[in-house]
């Protein structure tokens, strides 16, 4: 992968300002928290501060990590991105829906569903997030396309085979319930139906956490063909530094809910500028 490719003019994805807070909130909770505090909790009324101001760009064919140590915000970015959670105030853009020039966070709560069912896909950490474990692996697949306006049902046979083999799960395994799957063969059969709509962006909520080190290999290595052969724009969320290195061109570094350093990710590897960036990079390598 050429991490220093060329980078287009126009991203696909523009955040601008995104916060995230839970609680009344005071209005002094965004002075009251963050890295140089140690703390995201609002010392004055005691809101959890999970993000912002956030601000960034990914651009079409990009993969962008998000890192940091639990709790410093970066799932809650990610699943308010794909509209599991509600950003408390911000804006989102996504160049292939009305040409960029509507704030996604605006749209209604039907709107926010087509978008999210056509144009994004989400692989999940815990794969009972992303599947309906009693459903057959084709039925999830169903499901997603179902979401996107497909109604033929032989074709939709058909696509989901196409993408069970795609991530390699064996087609004679259609028709059997991924609640009898090995926990890799579950995130393999959830990634499939994230790709069943075609997405523009694909989002990936530390994918590999948990699986055996052989499984991960499997796992990363199909995120990578996918990458390299559909092209699709990926936000990595993960705190892996051998899975960033592997994967990913830019990578946001997040602390107390805010990014604290962005950058190449080869660049933030060999030579962090931030102190926080340096403590996790070397805690970690």
């Amino acid at each position: 992968m050429n991490r220093r490719m060329a980078v287009p003019e126009q991203p696909l994805l523009r955040v601008r300002n995104v916060s995230k807070i839970y609680g009344r909130s005071c209005g002094e909770c965004m002075e009251g928290t963050g890295p140089e505090r140690e703390s995201n909790i609002c010392p004055k009324c005691g809101s959890i501060v999970a993000g912002g101001p956030i601000s960034f760009d990914v651009y079409p064919g990009e993969i962008l990590c998000i890192v940091g140590e639990s709790g410093s915000g970066k799932s809650t970015l990610i699943k308010s991105l794909y509209f599991d959670d509600t950003f408390s105030s911000g804006e989102v853009y996504l160049q292939n829906y009305e040409e960029g020039k509507t704030n996604l966070l605006a749209l209604s709560s039907q709107k926010k569903r087509r978008v999210r069912n056509c144009l994004m896909g989400m692989v999940y950490q815990n794969p009972q997030l992303g599947l309906r474990l009693d459903f057959t692996s084709g039925g999830n697949n169903a499901e997603k396309l179902l979401t996107a306006d497909w109604h033929h049902v032989g074709k939709i046979r058909e696509r989901a085979q196409e993408l069970l083999a795609r991530t390699e799960i064996p087609i004679e395994r259609m028709d059997d319930c991924p609640k009898n799957f090995s926990g890799g063969m579950q995130q393999r059969v959830q990634i499939s139906k994230a790709l069943a709509n075609n997405p523009s962006l694909l989002l990936l909520d530390e994918v590999t956490t948990g699986l055996d080190v052989s499984v991960q290999a499997r796992v990363l290595d199909l995120i990578r063909q996918i990458q390299r052969t559909l092209g699709i724009t990926m936000i990595v969320v993960c705190h892996d530094f051998s899975v960033i290195r592997m994967l990913t061109n830019r990578t946001l570094v997040m602390k107390n809910g805010r990014v604290v350093e962005a950058g190449l990710t080869d660049q933030i590897l060999e030579d962090p500028q931030h102190e926080y960036s340096q403590i996790l990079i070397n805690s970690m390598l």
